[in-house]
């Protein structure tokens, strides 16, 4: 399965414009956990300059990444953006991933570990703990301001990319 990163860069007029966005934001959780191509977002504030926000942002597929900005909330949101004025500068970047890899040293006993991971299990494979000594890795959870949602992809059911959705009214082979 193909793993699509996007990054944002962001530059907001004011600091009352970034106060009303954060207000949108905080929303974006509860329609982000319903997409199914939806993995993970993290939204942070540049430590050396406070007006360069950063959003990164997984997916199972460019199609479902595609589908997030059909949203309508989505839409709405960005909508919001343009007309106020409140965004001056948006960077956008996509990439598709190649490997992952989890490199962890256990401050309790010292084992070393690096291992591949899938990255939509990132949440089962952070949730592990040390395999000498049980220690148990700081997590960070998700944050009701959205700033941070996390998801990882159930294999129980064939998983639906974003492109293989079946017009409404399609039967579906026996």
């Amino acid at each position: 399965m193909a793993i699509y990163q996007s990054m944002q860069r962001v530059r907001f007029r004011s600091a009352g414009d970034y106060e009303q966005f954060k207000l949108i934001f905080a929303g974006v959780r509860h329609h982000l956990k319903t997409l199914p191509g939806f993995l993970h977002l993290t939204w942070w504030t540049h430590p050396d300059d406070p007006t360069w926000h950063n959003e990164v942002s997984f997916w199972t597929s460019f199609d479902a990444l595609k589908d997030w900005h059909m949203n309508t909330y989505h839409k709405h949101a960005k909508q919001w953006a343009v007309r106020s004025g409140a965004i001056m500068e948006d960077i956008i970047t996509n990439f598709e991933l190649k490997s992952t890899r989890l490199i962890r040293v256990c401050p309790c006993c010292g084992h070393a570990q690096d291992k591949p991971y899938e990255l939509d299990q990132e949440q089962h494979a952070l949730a592990q703990p040390c395999s000498q000594c049980g220690f148990h890795f700081p997590r960070m959870p998700e944050t009701p301001d959205s700033f941070a949602v996390f998801k990882d992809i159930t294999h129980d059911a064939p998983i639906k990319e974003a492109g293989d959705r079946k017009p409404a009214g399609a039967k579906t082979a026996a």
